[in-house]
């Protein structure tokens, strides 16, 4: 009996002993386990946070590149006469300008003399039409020139993008732009390219577009490059939204001409509504408007007509010009 006794009590020690030791092993292994996936999520914490930083980072860079072209842009509003040249495409210099300026002034003061325009008037009128008409036609050039250059400008973005991810290196898809491209974006980037050859990084040397062509598409365009330069990243990702987006600011533009083309018309109408009625009213009775241009209070009246005429044009033409 004391045998047996001994036997249940040893028994009942192992068993003890075994119970207290199998927790603390299970308790080990729960432990280990917890410890690594503690590692890991501080792991994926700091690579969450590391992310996180490489992000505000690049925020940060991209939104001070955006403002630094941004202010360049703005800069650039008040433009001298070399640089609406420059803009316009134009190789004529400032001097030559300003002499076939004056050559036009002295030919329209000639003609005014010649239909007897009074003496007084005569000079006032050629000096403005001197200052005024050739800066609207370089105005119109510019603008030709800009539009040119949009309507070509996604065509050659999505010619970067193809050339990107066939692995061509920036320089070399750009090189293929400025070979087939149309005017003007190709001599443009060939611009560019003659930058870099002479020492600039391709950061610096796309700034150049801004120089002759300062519109919010191109700043766009220059600040991908320059974020993708300073920063890094997917070029043929952000250069293929750039490129929707310009296609879709395209269509935007078109949108708003083709709404706005009933406004302009009829802007057009009324503004030659007044010389269309006075070439019939001569036509029909040419002494009835006489007065008007050979006694001096017609003549007064006259300009004042002319000079509120002018302000009604330039209301409506700015009516029917949307921002976008």
């Amino acid at each position: 009996m004391t045998t047996i006794l001994l036997i249940v009590l040893a028994m009942i020690t192992v068993g003890a002993a075994g119970f207290a030791l199998v927790p603390n092993a299970l308790g080990s292994g729960r432990a280990e386990k917890r410890r690594k996936a503690l590692q890991g999520n501080m792991r994926v914490n700091r690579m969450e946070a590391n992310a996180a930083r490489s992000r505000d980072e690049r925020r940060k860079s991209v939104q001070q590149a955006l403002k630094s072209q941004t202010d360049a842009l703005n800069a650039k509003k008040r433009l001298t006469l070399p640089q609406m040249l420059f803009q316009a495409g134009m190789t004529i210099k400032p001097g030559a300008f300003i002499r076939n300026s004056v050559i036009f002034g002295a030919v329209v003061f000639v003609v005014l003399v010649i239909v007897q325009v009074p003496i007084f008037l005569a000079p006032v009128f050629a000096v403005a039409a001197a200052y005024l008409l050739p800066r609207m036609w370089i105005n119109r050039k510019r603008k030709k020139y800009q539009n040119q250059f949009l309507d070509e400008l996604p065509n050659a973005v999505e010619a970067i993008v193809r050339g990107v991810k066939t692995g061509l290196p920036l320089n070399d898809s750009i090189r293929v732009v400025a070979k087939d491209a149309k005017e003007p974006v190709k001599s443009e980037f060939g611009r560019v390219l003659d930058q870099q050859a002479f020492g600039m990084s391709m950061s610096e040397a796309v700034v150049v577009l801004l120089d002759r062509v300062p519109l919010p598409e191109v700043n766009f365009f220059v600040v991908v490059i320059t974020v993708q330069q300073q920063a890094g990243g997917n070029l043929s990702e952000a250069l293929g939204n750039l490129a929707k987006v310009l296609r879709n600011r395209k269509k935007m533009k078109q949108k708003i001409k083709a709404m706005s083309s009933e406004a302009k018309a009829s802007a057009g109408i009324i503004g030659s509504l007044p010389f269309v009625v006075a070439i019939l009213v001569s036509l029909v009775s040419p002494s009835y408007l006489a007065p008007l241009f050979f006694t001096t209070l017609g003549q007064i009246w006259l300009g004042i007509g002319a000079v509120m005429l002018s302000a009604g044009v330039f209301f409506m033409s700015r009516m029917v010009q949307f921002d976008y």
